[in-house]
């Protein structure tokens, strides 16, 4: 029997600008870009989806983003603009996501015209696989509004919403056609959100770039003391770091292996545990402190290098562990993590672990009694720190 054979290659291209002021009149950048991107004479739409926290802490940004559209009218921009919950409630009930669908339809968004999304990394993630999912993908822009999703989430090719109760269940791979990161947007975060997004570039620091986990620790104060020079830097080292993995052998993770997820698997399963009150950030950190010390006890790392990371995280503000971290028993529910983390990826168990402060290695087994052992290590840390805190303010 004959066989026919089809083999092709899509090109993806997109770029991440830096910026102030997006939509004050006189910058042009996002109107250069969908007027260079509309390569027919009709005029195209663009739908904006902003995230709720952002309107809230950004009044007037509708009447701004109406504003710029009035002046610089090549591309259409549809008045109904979309205001969604933000945070991972708007990944885990399917009627946001239905509200971009209609919104997409209702307003005849097509496959040459945009939809816009503005928030956190959460809202990105919807918005975008809306987009995706409509006419086999209609343009996505994202425009991230947390340090988070400007130096990891937003700048990325996932899509996807919680199902199942498992995170990003239901997603795809389709890259934006343009990112902007306004650094005005970080001006409103609380600390507490400020701080959370740091937590990616220590991760990826740790896997990929020993300098500048150097830098961080030396930036350490700066960061916690809300420099917007040192955020400024940070954000960019760890997108361009994020950038050049994603471009890589495997882009689509179609393979065994997810280095930019370090510290993950115990994160994910932390966030549902605590129903979302920890912050995606706040876990990762934590989940960072868990497998560095895990790597450590596994004789993978250095003592040394190990109380390096969990200094760090604590000087920038972290917490180490939480109570839903600790390992009782086989069946306790964070282990639970490790077997979601084996079937999102295709049966193989693939967990990074560090073996020196900027270089990871593969491990396809984990040891029960040493994430028990690591836990208790690090409650015991989180103690001593909690008690040395009362004591000097007494």
């Amino acid at each position: 029997m004959d066989t026919l054979h089809q083999s092709f290659t899509v090109k993806f291209s997109y770029d991440v600008f830096f910026t102030s002021a997006l939509f004050d009149p006189n910058n042009k950048l996002i109107n250069d870009f969908l007027t260079g991107s509309n390569l027919s004479t009709s005029i195209k739409k663009i739908l904006f989806v902003i995230d709720e926290g952002v309107t809230n802490t950004h009044p007037a940004l509708v009447s701004q983003i109406k504003d710029y559209f009035i002046q610089h009218n090549q591309t259409q921009l549809v008045q109904d603009i979309l205001i969604i919950p933000g945070g991972e409630p708007v990944k885990n009930d399917t009627r946001y996501l239905d509200q971009v669908l209609e919104a997409v339809n209702n307003h005849g968004i097509d496959r040459h015209s945009f939809v816009a999304a503005i928030g956190g990394g959460a809202v990105l993630d919807m918005v975008g696989y809306a987009a995706t999912i409509s006419h086999r993908g209609v343009k996505q822009i994202r425009i991230p509004t947390t340090v988070l999703s400007q130096n990891d989430s937003g700048i990325g090719v996932k899509n996807g919403i919680n199902y199942f109760n498992k995170k990003n269940f239901l997603g795809t791979f389709s890259p934006p056609v343009a990112v902007f990161n306004d650094e005005l947007f970080l001006s409103t975060l609380s600390d507490r959100d400020w701080r959370s997004g740091i937590a990616e570039a220590i991760k990826v620091a740790l896997i990929k770039d020993q300098k500048f986990f150097i830098w961080l620790e030396e930036n350490a104060d700066l960061l916690a003391q809300r420099n917007r020079a040192a955020m400024n830097y940070q954000i960019w080292q760890c997108a361009k770091l994020h950038l050049e993995h994603i471009r890589g052998a495997d882009p689509f993770e179609s393979g065994s292996s997810r280095p930019l997820d370090f510290g993950h698997w115990s994160a994910h399963k932390l966030e549902y545990l605590t129903n979302f009150e920890i912050r995606h950030g706040e876990a990762v950190a934590m989940g960072i402190a868990l497998d560095t010390v895990y790597s450590n006890l596994s004789g993978r790392l250095s003592t040394e290098e190990s109380n390096r990371v969990l200094n760090l995280i604590q000087k920038l503000g972290f917490e180490l562990t939480h109570p839903l971290l600790q390992v009782q028993q086989d069946n306790s529910p964070i282990l639970l993590g490790l077997q979601e983390f084996r079937e999102h990826l295709g049966g193989q168990l693939t967990i990074t672990l560090l073996t020196a402060i900027g270089k990871g290695e593969e491990a396809h087994e984990i040891d029960p009694a040493l994430v028990k052992k690591a836990s208790e290590i690090l409650q015991e840390l989180n103690q001593q720190t909690a008690h040395n805190f009362s004591s000097s303010i007494l």
